[in-house]
């Protein structure tokens, strides 16, 4: 299953990819309040294993470091997104936050990677167009995207911040968004839970109505 919280200033949704069997799970964009986590992981009596950054921007990664304070854990990312965590003004974190926040992700994944961690079997998805190295993870057994800043309910991620390209988010929408199964359902990065299939039906950005 899939549980979520939402944090930050921008109000960004956390998830937590769950493993029904084990209570292992992983954390997804731990972006604010890691005291919030940490008690939401504990009153669930889940297990993290990892987390997982569909991007860099500072209200995605806030928190990770709290997260990292209490848990040894992997974090996973973009291997095209390393230059963005690692830079506090291209993540608007010391504009933003007044502070600059930075991660070193341990595991860089390529385009279509395919990996295992709390017993589940997880792709990324490299879909630049919000940031050069956004991604979504595709989870095929809970048939389920993490869409990240990529896709939302009704609209897509803003292109002009640092990094940011309608290029890219074009083909990204096109070669990457729209083959996917009709079915899946999408958990975007912000707003609300939404199905590939609505998406492509009522969403003006896949259907190229705003280009």
């Amino acid at each position: 299953m899939i549980k979520s919280m939402v944090l930050g200033p921008v109000q960004t949704n956390v998830y937590f990819v769950i493993n029904d069997e084990t209570k292992q799970c992983v954390i997804v964009d731990p972006a604010d309040s890691p005291e919030r986590i940490a008690g939401f992981i504990e009153r669930e009596g889940l297990k993290p294993e990892a987390v997982l950054l569909t991007h860099g921007h500072y209200d995605h990664i806030a928190g990770v470091k709290g997260v990292l304070d209490k848990w040894k854990l992997p974090v996973y990312a973009s291997e095209k997104e390393e230059e963005l965590l690692l830079n506090v003004d291209l993540n608007h974190s010391l504009m933003s936050y007044g502070r600059g926040i930075t991660v070193k992700a341990d595991h860089l994944l390529k385009d279509g990677e395919e990996f295992d961690v709390a017993g589940l079997h997880i792709r990324c998805i490299h879909t630049p167009g919000h940031t050069a190295g956004s991604c979504c993870f595709l989870i095929d057994s809970m048939k389920a995207l993490i869409s990240g800043d990529t896709l939302f309910e009704g609209s897509i991620g803003r292109t002009d911040l640092p990094t940011g390209s309608v290029p890219d988010m074009k083909r990204t929408l096109t070669e990457k968004i729209k083959p996917l199964p009709d079915e899946l359902t999408a958990y975007p990065g912000h707003g609300g839970i939404t199905t590939i299939g609505d998406e492509k039906k009522w969403n003006p950005f896949l259907g190229g109505e705003l280009w």
